[in-house]
């Protein structure tokens, strides 16, 4: 049996793991001040064009979501987002655990609606009883989306404005990034996207690395002590080398942009395959997930063969499911599943 479920089944990038390798018996010190972090920070903030950008390396998504969320939000703030944002959904209520309001407004696609985000906080601020009322204190937003999805850059720099106008910072979780900037239907660079954000994140978990996300204040400064308020959140590794290490590795070579652009071509083979069995689309997704419908039945007969994941009832009979390539979906793979399928 395969398996398409998600994009970070396999372990490390085999240069990355050579990197890790290649490094195990040296001793660094810890926490992340050991000189392959430096090395990796300076890497990424010249691959944003950010020279001044602050870089911070967290051990996974939700942390990562959480810290940045709680530490930038003051008491009496919540965050906007999409209904279907992984805030919203998938991470256990870990934002509403530390005390934050997770604003939910409809999405199209997955995305938010620029005006729908200035009707929602001008509406807030018109309510004699706000004062009663969580402030909208952040803008969050996936690049891609839950569903694959992108932002265009238009549709950034209008979100963009209305965070500005309300002086709040917009937080674009970027756990799949690499694969949102690969598509071809992206219109924006890495650099760009720093410019259109406060705080965002580069995702290592799901593009090529053990483990590992990295933190990249482009617009903002750092929450005060935030190396601190890291470990406060059990987001922090003692052997931070583990990150530093493999970050380091990623943006060397564009190996980080290298191995968007093999999912992204594994993702097109993928969505052929999925055609040629004739099965509906439920969304048009530009990057490595896609979403299929499938007749309950045939999900009964699919499961002990090849790996996906649920995602929603479509109706009575059917199901929403996805399929997710990734830097190591091999050829082999997806014609396994042409013929299960």
């Amino acid at each position: 049996m395969i398996s398409f479920a998600s994009d970070y089944l396999e372990g490390a990038h085999p240069a990355v793991l050579d990197a890790l390798v290649r490094t195990n018996l040296e001793q660094l010190s810890g926490y992340g001040t050991d000189a392959y972090c430096e090395s990796a920070k300076k890497k990424i903030r010249d691959a944003c064009g950010c020279p001044e950008a602050e870089v911070f390396f967290v051990a996974g998504g939700t942390q990562t979501n959480q810290l940045v969320i709680s530490t930038v939000l003051r008491g009496f703030e919540g965050v906007i987002a999409a209904k279907t944002g992984h805030i919203s959904v998938h991470e256990a209520g870990a934002i509403e655990f530390t005390g934050h309001k997770v604003m939910e407004l409809p999405s199209r696609e997955g995305k938010l609606d620029a005006d729908a985000v200035r009707d929602y906080i001008s509406g807030f601020y018109a309510d004699e009883n706000h004062e009663h009322m969580p402030f909208p204190g952040m803008v969050y937003i996936s690049y891609p989306t839950e569903y694959g999805t992108l932002y265009s850059r238009r549709e950034l720099e209008a979100l963009h404005a209305v965070c500005r106008d309300y002086s709040i910072p917009l937080f674009v979780d970027g756990a799949r990034l690499g694969y949102g900037l690969a598509s071809r239907e992206c219109d924006v660079t890495l650099p760009e996207l720093a410019r259109l954000c406060e705080v965002f994140y580069i995702g290592g978990t799901k593009v090529g690395a053990l483990c590992g996300e990295a933190v990249v204040f482009c617009g903002m400064p750092a929450p005060e002590h935030f190396v601190t308020l890291t470990k406060q959140h059990g987001a922090m590794l003692a052997k931070g080398r583990l990150i530093g290490v493999q970050f380091d590795a990623l943006f060397t070579g564009g190996l980080y942009f290298e191995i968007g652009r093999r999912a992204i071509e594994m993702t097109e083979k993928l969505k052929a395959v999925l055609r040629g069995k004739g099965l509906p689309f439920f969304i048009d997704s530009p990057t490595n997930q896609q979403f299929v419908i499938l007749k309950n039945s045939k999900l009964d007969e699919l499961k002990d063969k090849v790996g996906f994941s649920y995602w929603e009832k479509y109706d009575d009979s059917s199901t929403v499911v996805r399929f997710a390539t990734s830097w190591a979906t091999t050829d082999e793979q997806l014609e396994y599943l042409e013929i299960v399928l």
